[in-house]
């Protein structure tokens, strides 16, 4: 099922603003004729319901990008796993319940690709989602988003509302968190090998066998499918958005090296854990929409490093 809904001249929430997609929304909604909504942290806990409706009921959004989250990669995910369910089930159901109240016309949650089960046929397509156990390092997120998907589609087919949600493929560049032990494994690697070229080091561990593949895109794509999705998609199933390329962890870093300009070599960890073995997305129904990413891998990488360095230097670290 398609729609076609026009965000020119509508009250449009970007919730999360500050983070790496959501500040790729805001970028991308300047180009949309639309007016633009955010709510601070200071303003608006996005956990707690009473305040998270009052404020919609004040700012009366007509479109909502539900971007905000608690993110990061497999240690985050392993040692914080009462912070990642509870945040993110919490900040996506105050949302979509008051987007519910006050009449919100469209919304798209973001949901993640670590919602497919551990052992699922690649590529994945959205009819996989809970065939299989899930991947015991990311369950806790992904047993949230999987909630976030299953809340927008149970406003639509109880109240009618135009809910849809997306599953993106692995996201960088602007505004990620470059922090090597709790960012996600691409931003890490940049901050890693970055430090190890300053240092001079002659190797750099690579958690894991270094033989998971995955696939990444670039933010500012995905924010650019999410305008096409709120534009033309009305669907109670969830979409998958990704690049269409797959890499492995050996191979991702041997690019980022290559980008850095780091020519240390590689030492595997493999007792530590290396998550899902392959996480590739079937993005045929997005393509089908008429949607296609336009960053490159290499490309993309070396705006990242570009920002990497930026947030360096804003931080006095360069």
């Amino acid at each position: 099922m398609t729609g076609d809904y026009d965000l020119a001249g509508k009250r449009v929430w970007v919730a999360g603003h500050r983070g790496m997609v959501g500040s790729a929304l805001v970028r991308r909604l300047a180009r949309e004729g639309c007016e633009m909504l955010t709510a601070d942290r200071a303003e608006v806990d996005l956990r707690r319901q009473q305040d998270v409706e009052a404020w919609m009921r004040v700012a009366r959004p007509q479109a909502v990008f539900i971007a905000a989250a608690t993110v990061g990669g497999i240690h985050a995910n392993s040692t914080r796993p009462a912070e990642f369910l509870y945040n993110n089930m919490a900040i996506e159901s105050a949302i979509i319940h008051a987007a519910h109240e006050i009449g919100v016309e469209k919304l798209l949650f973001f949901a993640s690709n670590c919602i497919y089960p551990r052992l699922s046929p690649q590529p994945m397509k959205e009819e996989y989602l809970l065939t299989g156990p899930l991947e015991p390092t990311n369950e806790w997120y992904a047993l949230a988003k999987i909630t976030g998907i299953k809340l927008c589609q149970a406003y639509r087919q109880q109240y009618g509302r135009d809910f849809i949600s997306c599953i993106p493929a692995n996201l960088y560049g602007p505004g990620d968190n470059y922090d090597p032990v709790q960012g996600h494994v691409l931003p890490a690697f940049l901050a890693k090998l970055h430090q190890a070229k300053q240092e001079g080091r002659d190797s750099v561990e690579i958690w894991g066998t270094g033989k998971p593949v995955r696939e990444f895109m670039h933010v500012d794509d995905m924010a650019d499918a999410a305008i096409h999705l709120i534009r033309y998609y009305a669907s109670a199933e969830p979409i998958n958005v990704g690049s269409g390329e797959g890499i492995s962890i050996q191979d991702l870093m041997h690019l980022v090296a290559d980008v850095i300009g780091y020519r240390g070599r590689f030492v595997n960890a493999p007792d530590k854990p290396d998550g899902m073995p392959v996480k590739l997305l079937d993005s045929s129904r997005m393509t089908a929409l008429g949607w296609r990413p336009q960053v490159t891998l290499r490309t993309g990488l070396v705006g990242a490093y570009g920002d990497y360095q930026a947030y360096l230097k804003d931080r006095g670290a360069a």
